[in-house]
């Protein structure tokens, strides 16, 4: 194995490990930082004494957070100012780096294989369709090992 498969068997395994620990976490209705805020019971005023911010600055981050347009380093010191920590990951939908890398070189391999048979059937050497299943799969198999710089090209 190359150093450069190596290093993406690590990158891999720490986006793999990632998705194991937070890949089912679904964000609350109201946010994490309101929901972690009333689990404490800490009310909006006290925590924005304790975070050095105005009691608005609690309650714009909070609608912040829900819109989609609140900072990492906000989401960080107002977690830290509750005693916890801001955790963030980016997680393949469909289970794990593998799944994802295979799912693009299966669709890629399907559409190659079907274009190159449909040349063949307008000549009349179309191949049977397990032959066609069988040759997609191998091509798949080959995609995700060599990673061509098309890759992750539409299919």
């Amino acid at each position: 194995m190359s150093v450069k498969e190596t290093v993406r068997q690590q990158y891999i395994r720490t986006v793999d490990k990632a998705t194991q620990q937070v890949g089912g976490l679904k964000l609350p209705h109201e946010g994490w930082l309101t929901t972690m805020r009333k689990a404490l019971g800490i009310s909006a005023p006290q925590l924005a004494r304790r975070a050095g911010v105005t009691k608005a600055a609690i309650y714009q981050a909070e609608n912040k957070e829900r819109e989609g347009g609140i900072t990492i380093r906000q989401m960080q010191k107002l977690a830290r100012s509750m005693g916890g920590h801001f955790v963030y990951a980016l997680v393949p939908d469909d289970g794990d780096v593998s799944a994802r890398l295979y799912g693009q070189a299966r669709a890629k391999a399907e559409n190659i294989v079907r274009r190159a048979s449909s040349h063949m059937a307008l000549e009349k050497q179309s191949l049977p369709d397990q032959q066609v299943t069988q040759e997609i799969e191998q091509l798949a198999n080959r995609l995700v090992r060599d990673m061509p710089p098309d890759f992750w090209d539409e299919p």
